[in-house]
């Protein structure tokens, strides 16, 4: 299920700087880890990471047709991702087959749609909503969900995603169809 967390709330009361991460603090975290982060730790490093411009920039690059997946970092309990998008493209809807997932919103305006899976009818709807710069969502397990820039934000979008375990071959789904798809994300694409 995915829930909105409020980038401004604090986990317990402490002062502001006790939870602030640098972005490269936030990668030597990641990598350093020998067992798969919970959603809770990635969700709080997720609202209390100061991300610059500089630091995004070897993760910046847009294409037309289809966003573009940078990966800051992998191992095997973790991945990082910098996603990039331009208004009108989306995810297909996909579930993380096995892997929980925090997104920031860093720059732009995100769409999240959230759809439920029934034996019988197949996938269908249950919610959407806006995310707007500096908010933070997580999916957990199971979490079948899309995302993308919608088309009317008029601006580029740039999310940051860390997902525990690394992603893999996630399952894809379409409204109505009871049919499931196997899909690979691909970090390096071909234009």
């Amino acid at each position: 299920m995915s829930t909105q967390i409020n980038p401004n709330e604090a986990l317990t009361p402490q002062p502001s700087d006790s939870l602030s991460l640098t972005f490269t603090e936030l990668v030597d975290k990641l990598q350093s880890r020998t067992a798969p982060p919970s959603i809770d730790e990635i969700t709080s490093w997720l609202s209390n990471v100061q991300i610059t411009q500089t630091d995004l920039e070897p993760y910046l690059g847009f294409k037309d047709g289809n966003y573009w997946r940078h990966r800051v970092c992998r191992n095997e309990t973790a991945e990082m991702l910098v996603i990039c998008w331009r208004p009108g493209q989306k995810t297909p809807i996909h579930d993380h087959n096995g892997s929980h997932g925090v997104v920031k919103v860093q720059q732009g305006l995100m769409w999240e749609t959230m759809f439920t899976y029934d034996e019988t009818r197949g996938l269908c709807y249950e919610s959407a909503r806006e995310c707007p710069t500096g908010e933070v969502t997580g999916a957990g397990v199971p979490d079948i969900h899309q995302l993308g820039n919608p088309d009317v934000s008029g601006q580029d979008l740039i999310t940051i995603h860390v997902y525990a375990p690394p992603l893999g071959v996630l399952k894809t789904y379409k409204v109505g169809s009871a049919n499931v798809d196997l899909y690979t994300p691909n970090d390096f694409p071909t234009d």
